[in-house]
């Protein structure tokens, strides 16, 4: 019931931002010019961006096939897709994306996938999605220096928090994988204090202890497996990195459906990926509001005044809200093959209501 309440009031949140995202778009304009341009957009070039989009979430899956394969396990790449899909909805409508990998541990349990292997294969899709993005961030960075600082303009306190942000999560991460020993007595140590500060329920503590355990032992796994699969692991990199070019490329097939040619392509790119590494960390679902008002201010010089709200729409309907709306249906989809399987047969059902009776 509680997780219910939780996802409504951030599905409510990032409704509540898209209405103030059109208000701000038809902000000293026409709803007609808008919608005109979005009507004027060349189509292929959109068609490319969806691709592109698809290819995004696709990306992750590949990755979990081919961990998957690595250990074993046989399952058709369809299931992979799905795996990817529910967790980017749940992604999306958390905060900091912080409920996707639960929602897909679950659905890999459920479909036979032991706990210890999604797990390691969760915490692998993790580690090199975020090291990708700073690192592509510190790259596009340096060298384009001149070029971000013109078009982040004010907005560079925002960048530094974010690349701040995302090297302190990556480093606990790192942590957790390589002395998980020593982060399991420092997690040990934080429950005892939360405990006796009443923050934490004192009865609570054995099971606190046990989820512990259980996460020094899976992360030991896994700092041994990134020891002995050095291979694996270069790539799982090299397939994030083209996923993340995907996504930040969607936007330089929606520049160019606007008929633009100002910008080359890692210009679109550099730009698109210091929004990323400014606002994934914070704590509001999907980055919603936010990103929108680093897209105006970023791309406002680039897309131009003219097709700037356009190519929000487009960027963000197409990396977002598609995506948001695919893994939507793909989660409903799953739950009820799920409760299908789960349900005890009708006749089962009745023989329980005759013994009761």
């Amino acid at each position: 019931m509680k997780k219910a309440v939780f996802y409504t009031a951030n599905v409510l949140f990032i409704a509540a931002a898209a209405v103030l995202t059109g208000k701000l778009l038809l902000k000293n304009s026409e709803l007609s010019d808008l919608a005109a341009d979005l009507a004027g957009a060349n189509k292929l070039w959109l068609a490319l961006g969806a691709l592109l989009a698809f290819c995004f979430v696709a990306g992750e899956s590949v990755v979990i096939k081919y961990m998957l394969w690595l250990f074993r396990v046989k399952l058709p790449f369809r299931r992979c897709l799905k795996y990817s899909f529910i967790g980017f909805f749940y992604s999306c409508i958390t905060p900091s994306a912080s409920g996707g990998q639960p929602a897909q541990l679950y659905y890999m349990k459920k479909d036979g996938i032991g706990l210890g292997h999604s797990t390691l294969i969760m915490l692998m899709v993790t580690i090199a999605y975020k090291s990708v993005l700073v690192i592509f961030g510190l790259v596009f960075y340096i060298l384009g220096h001149s070029f971000v600082a013109e078009h982040i303009g004010s907005w560079s306190w925002l960048l530094m928090l974010g690349f701040v942000l995302n090297i302190a999560y990556i480093t606990v991460l790192m942590l957790l994988f390589f002395s998980p020993r020593k982060m399991g007595r420092i997690a040990a140590r934080l429950i005892s204090l939360l405990c006796r500060l009443r923050i934490l329920k004192d009865k609570k503590k054995p099971a606190y202890a046990k989820r512990i355990d259980r996460m020094v032992e899976t992360y030991s796994e896994g700092s041994g497996y990134i020891r002995t699969h050095i291979k694996a692991v270069i790539n799982i990199f090299v397939v994030t990195a083209v996923q993340r070019m995907c996504f930040f490329a969607v936007t330089w097939a929606v520049y160019r459906s606007c008929g633009l040619t100002g910008t080359g392509f890692f210009g679109i790119v550099t730009i698109q990926t210091m929004i990323a590494v400014s606002v994934e960390m914070l704590p509001l679902p999907g980055a919603a509001g936010i990103t929108e008002a680093c897209f105006i201010m970023m791309f406002g010089g680039i897309f131009t005044e003219e097709y700037v709200r356009a190519g929000l729409l487009m960027s963000r309907g197409l990396t977002f809200y598609m995506v948001l709306l695919a893994g939507a249906g793909v989660t409903l989809a799953a739950h009820i093959i799920t409760m299908k399987k789960t349900a005890p047969p009708a006749a089962e059902i009745k023989k329980d209501r005759m013994k009761a009776a």
